[in-house]
Protein backbone atom coordinates (compact mmCIF):
# COMPACT_ATOMS: atom_id res chain seq x y z
CA UNK A 1 0.00 0.00 0.00
CA UNK A 2 2.82 2.49 0.61
CA UNK A 3 4.18 1.62 -2.48
CA UNK A 4 1.30 1.62 -4.65
CA UNK A 5 0.82 5.56 -2.86
CA UNK A 6 4.31 6.57 -3.30
CA UNK A 7 3.77 5.57 -7.07
CA UNK A 8 0.77 7.21 -7.90
CA UNK A 9 2.28 10.51 -6.22
CA UNK A 10 5.19 10.16 -9.19
CA UNK A 11 2.69 9.83 -11.67
CA UNK A 12 0.70 13.00 -10.53
CA UNK A 13 3.72 14.74 -10.17
CA UNK A 14 5.46 13.56 -14.10
CA UNK A 15 1.58 14.94 -15.64
CA UNK A 16 2.20 18.36 -13.61
CA UNK A 17 4.22 21.03 -16.11
CA UNK A 18 5.22 22.98 -12.92
CA UNK A 19 6.14 19.97 -10.08
CA UNK A 20 9.69 19.19 -12.16
CA UNK A 21 10.43 16.01 -11.15
CA UNK A 22 12.69 13.92 -12.65
CA UNK A 23 11.43 11.70 -15.55
CA UNK A 24 12.02 8.09 -15.09
CA UNK A 25 15.70 6.75 -14.71
CA UNK A 26 17.04 9.85 -13.49
CA UNK A 27 16.98 12.55 -10.19
CA UNK A 28 17.91 16.02 -9.75
CA UNK A 29 21.16 15.98 -7.67
CA UNK A 30 23.20 18.98 -6.10
CA UNK A 31 26.61 19.21 -7.39
CA UNK A 32 29.09 21.40 -5.74
CA UNK A 33 31.78 21.60 -8.71
CA UNK A 34 32.32 21.08 -12.04
CA UNK A 35 35.65 20.30 -13.40
CA UNK A 36 35.52 22.73 -16.82
CA UNK A 37 38.34 20.82 -19.65
CA UNK A 38 38.95 21.70 -23.46
CA UNK A 39 37.83 19.34 -26.21
CA UNK A 40 41.08 18.28 -25.63
CA UNK A 41 40.78 16.98 -21.82
CA UNK A 42 43.10 20.08 -21.27
CA UNK A 43 41.49 21.31 -17.21
CA UNK A 44 40.86 24.67 -17.37
CA UNK A 45 38.79 25.61 -14.13
CA UNK A 46 37.31 24.21 -11.42
CA UNK A 47 34.22 25.61 -10.56
CA UNK A 48 31.81 26.23 -7.81
CA UNK A 49 28.22 25.66 -8.15
CA UNK A 50 27.22 27.12 -4.49
CA UNK A 51 25.40 30.03 -3.25
CA UNK A 52 24.48 31.41 -0.05
CA UNK A 53 26.77 32.48 2.72
CA UNK A 54 28.40 30.07 5.31
CA UNK A 55 26.55 26.68 6.64
CA UNK A 56 23.77 28.34 3.89
CA UNK A 57 25.39 27.61 0.96
CA UNK A 58 23.57 25.20 -1.39
CA UNK A 59 24.97 23.68 -4.74
CA UNK A 60 23.27 24.02 -7.91
CA UNK A 61 21.23 21.06 -9.09
CA UNK A 62 21.42 19.31 -12.04
CA UNK A 63 19.73 16.52 -14.19
CA UNK A 64 21.81 13.45 -13.85
CA UNK A 65 21.21 9.49 -14.11
CA UNK A 66 20.12 7.97 -11.41
CA UNK A 67 22.60 7.37 -8.17
CA UNK A 68 23.53 3.08 -8.17
CA UNK A 69 23.05 1.19 -5.63
CA UNK A 70 26.40 -0.07 -4.21
CA UNK A 71 27.12 -1.70 -0.98
CA UNK A 72 29.67 -4.49 0.41
CA UNK A 73 32.97 -5.03 -0.40
CA UNK A 74 31.99 -4.57 -4.16
CA UNK A 75 31.25 -1.29 -3.68
CA UNK A 76 33.94 0.10 -5.13
CA UNK A 77 33.27 -1.05 -8.49
CA UNK A 78 29.84 0.25 -8.99
CA UNK A 79 30.54 4.04 -10.17
CA UNK A 80 27.40 6.57 -11.33
CA UNK A 81 27.67 7.56 -14.98
CA UNK A 82 29.65 10.93 -14.78
CA UNK A 83 29.49 11.96 -11.96
CA UNK A 84 30.28 10.97 -8.39
CA UNK A 85 31.87 12.08 -5.55
CA UNK A 86 36.07 12.75 -5.71
CA UNK A 87 37.36 9.02 -4.46
CA UNK A 88 35.63 8.24 -8.07
CA UNK A 89 36.28 11.10 -10.24
CA UNK A 90 39.80 11.91 -8.80
CA UNK A 91 41.02 8.76 -7.39
CA UNK A 92 41.19 10.97 -4.46
CA UNK A 93 41.35 8.55 -0.82
CA UNK A 94 39.56 10.19 2.71
CA UNK A 95 42.34 9.89 4.79
CA UNK A 96 45.92 8.73 4.37
CA UNK A 97 45.33 5.39 5.98
CA UNK A 98 46.84 2.38 3.19
CA UNK A 99 43.00 0.84 2.85
CA UNK A 100 41.38 4.94 2.27
CA UNK A 101 44.13 5.12 -1.14
CA UNK A 102 43.65 1.75 -1.91
CA UNK A 103 39.97 2.23 -1.96
CA UNK A 104 39.79 5.43 -4.38
CA UNK A 105 42.52 3.59 -6.74
CA UNK A 106 39.74 1.27 -7.24
CA UNK A 107 36.85 3.66 -7.21
CA UNK A 108 38.94 5.54 -10.00
CA UNK A 109 39.93 2.67 -12.12
CA UNK A 110 35.90 1.95 -11.99
CA UNK A 111 34.79 5.66 -13.31
CA UNK A 112 37.35 6.15 -15.64
CA UNK A 113 36.65 2.34 -17.36
CA UNK A 114 33.00 3.89 -17.60
CA UNK A 115 34.40 6.82 -19.74
CA UNK A 116 36.20 4.53 -21.85
CA UNK A 117 32.69 2.44 -22.19
CA UNK A 118 30.52 5.61 -23.61
CA UNK A 119 33.16 6.95 -25.32
CA UNK A 120 33.71 3.85 -27.07
CA UNK A 121 29.62 3.28 -27.26
CA UNK A 122 29.27 6.90 -28.77
CA UNK A 123 31.91 7.30 -30.92
CA UNK A 124 30.21 10.53 -32.26
CA UNK A 125 30.31 12.03 -28.78
CA UNK A 126 32.88 14.43 -28.73
CA UNK A 127 32.24 15.42 -24.91
CA UNK A 128 32.49 11.98 -23.67
CA UNK A 129 35.70 11.65 -25.94
CA UNK A 130 37.40 14.90 -24.18
CA UNK A 131 36.92 13.54 -20.58
CA UNK A 132 38.71 10.07 -21.66
CA UNK A 133 41.42 12.78 -22.74
CA UNK A 134 41.03 14.48 -19.31
CA UNK A 135 42.75 10.93 -17.99
CA UNK A 136 44.79 9.70 -20.56
CA UNK A 137 46.60 13.34 -19.86
CA UNK A 138 48.62 12.96 -17.27
CA UNK A 139 48.87 16.86 -15.73
CA UNK A 140 44.86 16.64 -15.72
CA UNK A 141 44.81 15.47 -12.25
CA UNK A 142 47.86 17.19 -10.63
CA UNK A 143 46.63 20.61 -12.34
CA UNK A 144 43.34 20.05 -10.80
CA UNK A 145 44.67 19.78 -7.72
CA UNK A 146 46.19 23.01 -7.41
CA UNK A 147 43.43 24.91 -7.94
CA UNK A 148 42.26 27.08 -5.33
CA UNK A 149 38.63 25.41 -5.00
CA UNK A 150 40.52 21.81 -4.56
CA UNK A 151 40.94 22.40 -0.87
CA UNK A 152 37.71 24.00 0.14
CA UNK A 153 36.26 20.79 -2.66
CA UNK A 154 38.32 18.16 -0.40
CA UNK A 155 36.75 19.40 3.06
CA UNK A 156 33.14 18.51 2.03
CA UNK A 157 33.11 14.85 2.74
CA UNK A 158 31.45 12.63 -0.59
CA UNK A 159 31.67 16.18 -2.90
CA UNK A 160 29.92 15.47 -6.09
CA UNK A 161 31.82 16.88 -9.19
CA UNK A 162 31.06 16.27 -12.78
CA UNK A 163 32.36 17.62 -15.78
CA UNK A 164 31.74 20.10 -18.39
CA UNK A 165 33.09 21.16 -21.79
CA UNK A 166 34.22 24.82 -22.22
CA UNK A 167 32.21 27.01 -23.78
CA UNK A 168 28.97 24.52 -23.43
CA UNK A 169 26.22 25.17 -21.30
CA UNK A 170 25.07 22.08 -19.69
CA UNK A 171 27.53 19.45 -18.12
CA UNK A 172 28.61 16.60 -19.86
CA UNK A 173 26.18 14.48 -17.34
CA UNK A 174 23.38 15.81 -18.81
CA UNK A 175 23.89 15.09 -22.23
CA UNK A 176 20.96 13.10 -24.24
CA UNK A 177 22.91 10.46 -25.04
CA UNK A 178 23.04 9.17 -21.61
CA UNK A 179 18.80 8.51 -21.80
CA UNK A 180 19.79 5.21 -23.82
CA UNK A 181 21.80 4.08 -20.64
CA UNK A 182 18.97 4.53 -18.24
CA UNK A 183 17.99 0.37 -18.44
CA UNK A 184 21.05 -0.62 -17.04
CA UNK A 185 21.10 2.24 -14.20
CA UNK A 186 20.06 -0.34 -11.55
CA UNK A 187 22.04 -3.09 -12.57
CA UNK A 188 25.41 -4.29 -11.31
CA UNK A 189 28.18 -6.61 -12.28
CA UNK A 190 26.49 -9.69 -10.56
CA UNK A 191 25.65 -11.91 -13.33
CA UNK A 192 22.46 -13.26 -11.80
CA UNK A 193 21.49 -9.59 -11.46
CA UNK A 194 22.31 -7.96 -14.44
CA UNK A 195 20.21 -10.54 -16.02
CA UNK A 196 16.74 -8.84 -17.11
CA UNK A 197 14.21 -11.41 -14.65
CA UNK A 198 10.53 -10.85 -15.21
CA UNK A 199 7.91 -11.00 -12.78
CA UNK A 200 4.50 -9.83 -11.82
CA UNK A 201 5.36 -6.57 -10.69
CA UNK A 202 3.49 -6.02 -6.96
CA UNK A 203 2.47 -2.62 -7.60
CA UNK A 204 1.50 -2.47 -11.29
CA UNK A 205 0.49 -6.00 -11.92
CA UNK A 206 2.37 -5.97 -14.99
CA UNK A 207 4.52 -8.65 -16.39
CA UNK A 208 8.10 -6.65 -16.45
CA UNK A 209 11.87 -6.64 -15.46
CA UNK A 210 12.67 -6.61 -11.61
CA UNK A 211 14.65 -4.64 -9.75
CA UNK A 212 17.03 -6.66 -7.83
CA UNK A 213 18.47 -4.21 -5.89
CA UNK A 214 16.41 -1.00 -4.77
CA UNK A 215 17.47 2.64 -4.91
CA UNK A 216 18.99 3.99 -1.14
CA UNK A 217 16.79 7.11 0.47
CA UNK A 218 18.92 9.55 2.62
CA UNK A 219 17.16 9.98 5.83
CA UNK A 220 17.81 12.83 8.15
CA UNK A 221 19.78 11.25 11.08
CA UNK A 222 20.27 8.28 9.29
CA UNK A 223 23.38 6.80 7.45
CA UNK A 224 23.53 7.45 3.79
CA UNK A 225 21.79 4.17 1.82
CA UNK A 226 18.59 3.55 3.69
CA UNK A 227 16.10 1.93 2.19
CA UNK A 228 11.87 0.82 2.55
CA UNK A 229 12.58 -2.48 0.42
CA UNK A 230 15.90 -4.61 1.01
CA UNK A 231 16.85 -8.53 1.29
CA UNK A 232 20.71 -8.84 2.36
CA UNK A 233 22.27 -11.41 0.18
CA UNK A 234 21.37 -15.30 1.11
CA UNK A 235 19.62 -14.06 4.38
CA UNK A 236 16.94 -16.04 5.79
CA UNK A 237 14.08 -14.18 4.33
CA UNK A 238 14.76 -15.51 0.69
CA UNK A 239 12.20 -18.03 -0.20
CA UNK A 240 11.67 -20.80 -2.81
CA UNK A 241 15.72 -20.11 -3.94
CA UNK A 242 14.91 -16.37 -4.43
CA UNK A 243 17.56 -13.60 -4.13
CA UNK A 244 17.10 -10.07 -2.61
CA UNK A 245 14.37 -8.35 -4.70
CA UNK A 246 13.47 -10.92 -6.36
CA UNK A 247 11.29 -11.90 -2.65
CA UNK A 248 9.33 -8.59 -3.03
CA UNK A 249 9.05 -8.11 -6.86
CA UNK A 250 8.47 -4.74 -7.84
CA UNK A 251 9.32 -3.37 -11.38
CA UNK A 252 12.24 -1.34 -12.34
CA UNK A 253 9.54 1.32 -13.72
CA UNK A 254 7.65 0.94 -10.70
CA UNK A 255 11.17 1.20 -8.45
CA UNK A 256 12.39 3.93 -10.04
CA UNK A 257 9.00 5.80 -9.90
CA UNK A 258 8.29 4.87 -6.05
CA UNK A 259 11.73 5.72 -4.49
CA UNK A 260 12.08 9.35 -6.97
CA UNK A 261 9.15 10.41 -5.29
CA UNK A 262 10.06 9.26 -1.47
CA UNK A 263 13.22 11.57 -2.47
CA UNK A 264 11.43 14.27 -3.78
CA UNK A 265 8.92 14.01 -0.92
CA UNK A 266 12.29 13.94 1.75
CA UNK A 267 13.96 16.07 -0.37
CA UNK A 268 15.55 19.78 0.98
CA UNK A 269 13.37 22.10 -0.39
CA UNK A 270 10.06 19.83 -0.02
CA UNK A 271 6.80 21.31 1.66
CA UNK A 272 5.52 17.95 2.19
CA UNK A 273 8.12 17.29 4.78
CA UNK A 274 8.54 17.78 8.58
CA UNK A 275 10.94 16.63 11.25
CA UNK A 276 9.89 15.80 14.90
CA UNK A 277 13.28 14.33 16.93
CA UNK A 278 13.82 11.28 15.30
CA UNK A 279 10.76 10.66 13.24
CA UNK A 280 10.49 11.80 9.58
CA UNK A 281 7.02 12.56 8.40
CA UNK A 282 5.99 12.97 4.64
CA UNK A 283 2.68 13.27 3.64
CA UNK A 284 0.64 13.95 0.32
CA UNK A 285 -2.91 13.58 -1.17
CA UNK A 286 -4.16 11.76 -4.44
CA UNK A 287 -4.51 15.38 -6.34
CA UNK A 288 -3.15 18.45 -5.38
CA UNK A 289 -5.47 20.67 -2.42
CA UNK A 290 -5.17 23.33 0.53
CA UNK A 291 -5.13 20.76 3.53
CA UNK A 292 -1.68 19.28 1.54
CA UNK A 293 0.07 22.89 1.00
CA UNK A 294 -0.52 23.48 4.77
CA UNK A 295 -0.41 20.12 7.10
CA UNK A 296 2.76 20.68 8.19
CA UNK A 297 2.16 23.88 9.89
CA UNK A 298 0.17 22.20 12.36
CA UNK A 299 3.13 20.05 13.56
CA UNK A 300 6.37 21.55 13.11
CA UNK A 301 8.28 24.04 15.17
CA UNK A 302 7.27 28.12 13.54
CA UNK A 303 9.23 29.94 10.65
CA UNK A 304 11.68 32.22 12.05
CA UNK A 305 10.64 34.81 9.92
CA UNK A 306 6.70 34.69 10.57
CA UNK A 307 5.96 33.02 14.01
CA UNK A 308 3.16 33.44 13.86
CA UNK A 309 2.12 31.55 10.92
CA UNK A 310 1.14 28.08 12.50
CA UNK A 311 -1.46 30.08 14.07
CA UNK A 312 -3.21 31.35 11.12
CA UNK A 313 -2.82 27.79 9.70
CA UNK A 314 -4.66 26.70 12.77
CA UNK A 315 -7.18 28.87 12.75
CA UNK A 316 -8.10 28.82 8.99
CA UNK A 317 -8.39 24.84 9.75
CA UNK A 318 -10.86 26.16 12.59
CA UNK A 319 -13.04 28.31 9.73
CA UNK A 320 -12.61 25.98 6.54
CA UNK A 321 -14.23 23.09 8.77
CA UNK A 322 -17.50 25.63 10.19
CA UNK A 323 -17.87 26.99 7.16
CA UNK A 324 -18.24 24.14 5.02
CA UNK A 325 -15.12 24.59 2.88
CA UNK A 326 -13.17 21.83 3.87
CA UNK A 327 -15.96 19.83 1.66
CA UNK A 328 -15.01 20.83 -1.95
CA UNK A 329 -11.69 18.65 -1.42
CA UNK A 330 -12.74 16.66 2.07
CA UNK A 331 -13.44 13.40 0.29
CA UNK A 332 -9.47 12.86 -1.56
CA UNK A 333 -6.99 10.37 -0.23
CA UNK A 334 -4.67 11.55 1.87
CA UNK A 335 -1.44 9.63 2.67
CA UNK A 336 1.14 10.21 5.84
CA UNK A 337 4.14 7.91 6.31
CA UNK A 338 6.66 8.31 9.77
CA UNK A 339 9.92 7.04 8.80
CA UNK A 340 13.17 6.56 11.41
CA UNK A 341 16.78 5.88 10.81
CA UNK A 342 17.72 2.16 11.41
CA UNK A 343 20.78 0.69 10.51
CA UNK A 344 20.58 -0.44 6.51
CA UNK A 345 16.77 -0.20 6.41
CA UNK A 346 14.43 2.51 7.19
CA UNK A 347 11.83 1.98 10.05
CA UNK A 348 8.57 2.76 9.41
CA UNK A 349 6.99 4.60 12.40
CA UNK A 350 3.60 4.47 10.96
CA UNK A 351 1.15 4.55 8.08
CA UNK A 352 -1.90 6.61 7.77
CA UNK A 353 -4.60 6.50 4.82
CA UNK A 354 -7.63 8.52 5.50
CA UNK A 355 -9.93 11.31 3.97
CA UNK A 356 -8.45 15.09 4.14
CA UNK A 357 -11.69 15.46 6.21
CA UNK A 358 -11.23 13.04 8.89
CA UNK A 359 -7.66 13.84 9.05
CA UNK A 360 -8.63 17.80 9.65
CA UNK A 361 -11.20 16.89 12.41
CA UNK A 362 -8.84 15.24 14.46
CA UNK A 363 -6.37 17.74 13.96
CA UNK A 364 -8.90 20.70 15.15
CA UNK A 365 -10.31 18.59 17.52
CA UNK A 366 -5.99 18.40 19.22
CA UNK A 367 -5.97 21.40 18.97
CA UNK A 368 -9.44 22.31 21.21
CA UNK A 369 -8.42 19.25 23.84
CA UNK A 370 -5.66 21.85 24.15
CA UNK A 371 -6.86 24.65 24.72
CA UNK A 372 -6.75 26.44 28.75
CA UNK A 373 -6.67 29.78 29.93
CA UNK A 374 -3.97 31.45 29.58
CA UNK A 375 -2.64 34.72 30.34
CA UNK A 376 -2.75 38.65 28.61
CA UNK A 377 0.93 38.04 28.78
CA UNK A 378 0.83 35.14 26.55
CA UNK A 379 -0.13 35.74 22.93
CA UNK A 380 0.29 32.33 21.27
CA UNK A 381 -3.12 30.97 20.49
CA UNK A 382 -2.01 27.57 19.54
CA UNK A 383 1.36 26.17 19.63
CA UNK A 384 2.82 23.39 17.64
CA UNK A 385 3.61 19.83 18.23
CA UNK A 386 7.09 21.03 18.56
CA UNK A 387 6.44 23.28 21.16
CA UNK A 388 4.18 20.34 22.84
CA UNK A 389 7.50 18.37 22.74
CA UNK A 390 10.03 20.35 23.67
CA UNK A 391 7.49 21.43 26.51
CA UNK A 392 8.49 17.83 27.79
CA UNK A 393 11.91 17.50 26.99
CA UNK A 394 15.38 17.87 29.10
CA UNK A 395 16.47 21.44 28.60
CA UNK A 396 13.21 22.18 26.21
CA UNK A 397 15.39 20.56 23.23
CA UNK A 398 13.01 18.14 21.04
CA UNK A 399 16.23 15.98 20.36
CA UNK A 400 15.83 14.73 24.34
CA UNK A 401 12.41 13.30 23.49
CA UNK A 402 12.24 9.68 24.51
CA UNK A 403 12.19 7.46 21.43
CA UNK A 404 9.21 6.64 19.87
CA UNK A 405 7.27 9.55 21.51
CA UNK A 406 7.01 11.74 18.66
CA UNK A 407 5.94 9.53 16.56
CA UNK A 408 3.11 7.74 19.02
CA UNK A 409 1.81 11.25 19.99
CA UNK A 410 1.23 12.35 15.52
CA UNK A 411 -0.41 9.06 15.64
CA UNK A 412 -2.93 9.57 18.70
CA UNK A 413 -3.36 13.54 16.74
CA UNK A 414 -3.89 11.95 13.39
CA UNK A 415 -6.44 8.97 14.66
CA UNK A 416 -7.91 11.11 17.23
CA UNK A 417 -7.04 8.33 19.76
CA UNK A 418 -5.97 8.46 23.70
CA UNK A 419 -2.03 10.51 23.90
CA UNK A 420 0.79 8.00 25.00
CA UNK A 421 0.91 7.51 28.49
CA UNK A 422 4.66 8.45 27.93
CA UNK A 423 3.32 11.40 27.40
CA UNK A 424 2.15 12.17 30.42
CA UNK A 425 4.82 10.72 32.59
CA UNK A 426 7.47 12.88 30.29
CA UNK A 427 5.65 15.87 31.02
CA UNK A 428 5.09 15.02 35.20
CA UNK A 429 9.00 14.17 35.37
CA UNK A 430 9.75 17.77 33.91
CA UNK A 431 7.52 19.92 36.24
CA UNK A 432 8.87 17.80 39.12
CA UNK A 433 12.70 18.44 37.79
CA UNK A 434 11.65 21.86 37.33
CA UNK A 435 9.29 22.65 39.95
CA UNK A 436 7.52 24.69 36.89
CA UNK A 437 3.96 24.49 35.41
CA UNK A 438 3.34 26.66 32.81
CA UNK A 439 0.25 26.99 29.79
CA UNK A 440 1.74 24.12 27.32
CA UNK A 441 2.23 21.43 30.13
CA UNK A 442 -0.75 22.34 31.97
CA UNK A 443 -2.30 21.40 28.52
CA UNK A 444 -0.96 18.86 27.75
CA UNK A 445 -2.11 16.88 30.96
CA UNK A 446 -5.48 18.24 30.35
CA UNK A 447 -5.54 16.73 26.80
CA UNK A 448 -4.04 14.18 27.86
CA UNK A 449 -6.95 13.42 31.04
CA UNK A 450 -10.21 14.73 28.80
CA UNK A 451 -9.03 11.93 26.01
CA UNK A 452 -8.36 9.10 29.00
CA UNK A 453 -11.91 9.65 30.47
CA UNK A 454 -13.36 10.48 27.14
CA UNK A 455 -12.46 6.68 25.93
CA UNK A 456 -12.35 5.11 29.03
CA UNK A 457 -14.91 6.38 31.01
CA UNK A 458 -13.28 6.57 34.44
CA UNK A 459 -15.89 8.71 35.95
CA UNK A 460 -13.40 11.26 36.59
CA UNK A 461 -14.90 14.87 35.95
CA UNK A 462 -13.44 16.61 33.03
CA UNK A 463 -10.68 19.55 33.08
CA UNK A 464 -12.27 22.88 31.77
CA UNK A 465 -10.55 25.20 30.54
CA UNK A 466 -10.25 27.48 33.52
CA UNK A 467 -10.21 27.26 37.01
CA UNK A 468 -13.48 24.49 38.00
CA UNK A 469 -14.88 25.52 41.67
CA UNK A 470 -16.85 22.56 41.36
CA UNK A 471 -13.80 19.96 41.12
CA UNK A 472 -13.61 18.09 44.04
CA UNK A 473 -10.76 15.91 43.01
CA UNK A 474 -8.45 15.63 45.72
CA UNK A 475 -5.68 15.96 43.41
CA UNK A 476 -6.96 19.31 41.65
CA UNK A 477 -8.06 20.79 45.42
CA UNK A 478 -4.34 19.82 46.62
CA UNK A 479 -3.08 21.76 43.46
CA UNK A 480 -5.26 24.68 44.37
CA UNK A 481 -4.37 25.05 47.30
CA UNK A 482 -0.60 24.73 46.67
CA UNK A 483 -0.94 28.02 44.56
CA UNK A 484 -3.06 29.91 47.27
CA UNK A 485 -0.54 29.30 49.52
CA UNK A 486 2.70 30.29 47.29
CA UNK A 487 0.27 33.45 46.25
CA UNK A 488 0.06 34.15 50.46
CA UNK A 489 3.54 33.88 50.81
CA UNK A 490 4.21 36.25 47.73
CA UNK A 491 2.35 38.86 49.13
CA UNK A 492 3.82 38.86 52.58
CA UNK A 493 7.40 39.40 51.15
CA UNK A 494 7.61 41.06 47.91
CA UNK A 495 10.61 40.05 45.31
CA UNK A 496 11.02 36.99 47.41
CA UNK A 497 13.51 34.84 44.78
CA UNK A 498 12.16 31.47 45.89
CA UNK A 499 8.91 30.02 47.00
CA UNK A 500 7.67 27.04 48.48
CA UNK A 501 7.32 25.90 44.70
CA UNK A 502 10.98 25.84 44.71
CA UNK A 503 11.01 23.34 47.57
CA UNK A 504 7.60 21.36 48.06
CA UNK A 505 6.48 21.04 44.88
CA UNK A 506 7.60 17.27 44.67
CA UNK A 507 6.45 16.27 47.27
CA UNK A 508 3.28 18.49 47.75
CA UNK A 509 1.51 16.81 44.31
CA UNK A 510 2.66 13.32 44.93
CA UNK A 511 2.67 12.68 49.10
CA UNK A 512 0.24 15.98 50.20
CA UNK A 513 0.01 14.97 54.52
CA UNK A 514 3.80 14.95 54.29
CA UNK A 515 3.77 18.90 53.43
CA UNK A 516 0.91 20.64 53.64
CA UNK A 517 0.55 20.70 57.51
CA UNK A 518 3.84 22.55 57.72
CA UNK A 519 2.57 24.96 55.03
CA UNK A 520 -0.42 25.56 56.05
CA UNK A 521 1.37 26.83 59.53
CA UNK A 522 3.80 28.39 57.42
CA UNK A 523 1.06 30.29 56.25
CA UNK A 524 -0.31 31.56 59.56
CA UNK A 525 2.38 33.86 59.66
CA UNK A 526 2.22 35.17 56.30
CA UNK A 527 -1.49 35.88 56.90
CA UNK A 528 -0.81 37.56 59.97
CA UNK A 529 1.86 39.89 58.15
CA UNK A 530 -0.82 41.22 55.47
CA UNK A 531 -3.44 41.79 57.96
CA UNK A 532 -6.67 43.21 57.31
CA UNK A 533 -9.24 42.65 54.33
CA UNK A 534 -6.11 40.31 52.33
CA UNK A 535 -5.94 38.01 55.09
CA UNK A 536 -9.24 37.62 55.19
CA UNK A 537 -9.42 37.28 51.64
CA UNK A 538 -6.81 34.46 51.56
CA UNK A 539 -8.33 32.80 54.50
CA UNK A 540 -12.08 32.63 53.03
CA UNK A 541 -10.05 31.11 49.95
CA UNK A 542 -8.38 28.60 51.96
CA UNK A 543 -11.52 27.50 53.84
CA UNK A 544 -12.86 27.29 50.57
CA UNK A 545 -11.10 24.55 49.21
CA UNK A 546 -10.48 22.54 52.24
CA UNK A 547 -14.20 22.19 52.51
CA UNK A 548 -14.11 20.18 49.41
CA UNK A 549 -10.94 17.79 51.09
CA UNK A 550 -11.90 14.28 51.86
CA UNK A 551 -13.19 13.63 55.66
CA UNK A 552 -10.10 11.43 56.09
CA UNK A 553 -8.11 14.72 55.79
CA UNK A 554 -5.85 15.16 53.30
CA UNK A 555 -4.39 12.25 50.64
CA UNK A 556 -1.23 10.45 51.75
CA UNK A 557 -0.16 9.69 48.27
CA UNK A 558 -1.33 10.82 44.60
CA UNK A 559 -1.17 8.49 41.65
CA UNK A 560 0.40 9.46 38.44
CA UNK A 561 -3.41 10.96 36.87
CA UNK A 562 -3.91 13.17 40.29
CA UNK A 563 -0.79 14.30 39.74
CA UNK A 564 -1.58 15.58 36.89
CA UNK A 565 -5.05 16.82 38.60
CA UNK A 566 -2.17 18.61 41.31
CA UNK A 567 -0.70 20.54 38.30
CA UNK A 568 -3.41 21.60 36.67
CA UNK A 569 -5.33 23.01 39.56
CA UNK A 570 -1.78 24.30 40.64
CA UNK A 571 -1.82 26.25 37.09
CA UNK A 572 -5.58 26.95 37.22
CA UNK A 573 -5.71 28.62 40.60
CA UNK A 574 -2.80 30.93 39.95
CA UNK A 575 -4.16 32.31 36.60
CA UNK A 576 -7.53 33.05 38.68
CA UNK A 577 -5.32 34.87 41.16
CA UNK A 578 -3.34 37.20 38.86
CA UNK A 579 -6.80 37.37 36.99
CA UNK A 580 -8.80 38.37 39.71
CA UNK A 581 -5.73 41.45 41.01
CA UNK A 582 -5.99 43.00 37.52
CA UNK A 583 -9.47 42.72 37.93
CA UNK A 584 -9.42 44.80 41.22
CA UNK A 585 -6.55 47.05 40.21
Amino acid sequence: MILQALYDYYQRKATDPESNIAPLGFERKEIPYIIVIDNEGHFINLEDTRSGDGKQKRAKTFMVLKTKSRTGSKASETANVLWDHWGYVLGQPKDETEKAIGDAKKQNNTFVSQVKQLSAKYTENDQFSAICKFYENEDSIPLLLQHENWKECYKIPGCNLTFKIAGESDIVAEHDDLRNEIEIVNDTDDEKQTQATEGICLITGEKLPIAILHTATSLPGGKSGGKLVGFQKNSGYDSYYKEQGLNAPVSKKAEDAYTTALNVLLGKDSKNKFKIADTSVVFWSQKQNNFENHFSFFFSAPPKDDPDQNIREVKALFESIHTGKLNAEGDTPFYILGLAPNAARISIRFWKTGKVSDFATNIAKHFEDLEIVRSKNDEKEYFSLFNLLSNVSFEFKVDNVPPNLAGKVIESVLDGTKYPDTLQQQCIRRIRAEQHVNRIRAAILKAYLNRKETIYNTNEKLITMSLDLDNKNQGYLCGRLFAVLEKIQEAAQPGINATIKDRYYGAASSAPITVFGRLLNLSNHHLAKLGGGSKTHYEKMIQGIMTGVSSNGLPAHLSLDDQSRFAIGYYHQRQDLFTSKKKEE
